[in-house]
């Protein structure tokens, strides 16, 4: 319980780091800029013609599912808002991703005094890189179509499946809001789809509870204009906190068993 605490604590210390640090606000101009186009698009898109859609959808159930109605109800709400959040972080973050990444170095280069050296050699490195997250979206887009056709399914059993389903998106969602905001310092070190997906297995149950909490914020409309840059800053300050010590140890042992190894 105290990790899930403290994850879940790591957005409002990235406000509160935010509020007293002015250094900070000139990266943010930007991003909130290119989320209030963002947020427009999707919601007039989306969410509002999803919301229509649950209204037809409750006036055309039969008398007899009267009773579940509300629960049906507010479970498709649920399901809209993190759909809803989920697509406009996925254009948030892409179309802002310079801006974040710069917000996200100076965090941690203020934090631990240095960034890592990524040996990006000039425009073929940067190419690189690009073409890296492009991957590493479309790795996260399976993930996520993945497992959300087998929560579908899930949701066809009467009842019972549509919570199970819906507790199941939470915990989708969740993780790849920590795959998101944890992402620039992980990208930074030229890590795997694979190994980013590990750490935040391995860092619950605080990674647990930042996702939690950082899907909410970014689920809730217009809050999460702002949200967007407050959880990369949390996630750069998660890193540093509880995933740099990990990483660092692992690189000790790789380097320890290379240095071990005879050589021919």
């Amino acid at each position: 319980m105290r990790g899930l605490i403290a994850g879940a604590s790591y957005p409002f210390r990235a406000a509160a780091l935010i509020a007293r640090t002015p250094a900070l606000w000139p990266f943010l101009i930007v991003p909130v800029l290119v989320n209030v186009a963002v947020g427009v698009l999707v919601y007039a898109g989306l969410l509002f013609a999803g919301l229509r859609g649950i209204d037809r959808l409750m006036a055309g159930l039969p008398p007899e599912l009267g009773v579940v109605e509300p629960l049906l109800q507010a479970v498709l709400i649920v399901v809209l808002l993190l759909v809803t959040g989920f697509v406009f972080v996925r254009f948030g973050v892409i179309l802002g991703a310079p801006w974040y990444e710069a917000l996200s170095a100076r965090v941690e280069k203020e934090r631990t005094g240095a960034l890592p050296d990524t040996g990006r050699g000039g425009l073929l490195g940067a190419l690189r890189d690009v073409f890296r997250q492009v991957g590493h979206e479309g790795q996260k887009l399976g993930f996520v179509f993945g497992l959300g056709s087998l929560l579908l399914l899930l949701s066809l059993i009467p009842a019972a499946g549509t919570v199970l389903a819906t507790v199941g998106g939470i915990a989708l969602g969740a993780t790849v809001a920590c795959l998101d905001f944890l992402d620039p310092p992980l990208s930074r070190r030229r890590l795997s789809f694979g190994e980013k997906l590990r750490l935040v297995g391995r860092g619950l149950p605080a990674s647990a509870g930042f996702g939690l909490v950082a899907l909410t914020l970014v689920s809730v409309p217009f809050v999460n204009l702002l949200s967007v840059p407050v959880c990369v800053v949390a996630g750069t300050l998660l890193y540093v906190d509880r995933v740099r010590a990990r990483l660092d140890a692992r690189d000790a042992q790789a380097a320890a068993r290379a240095s071990s190894t005879p050589t021919s």
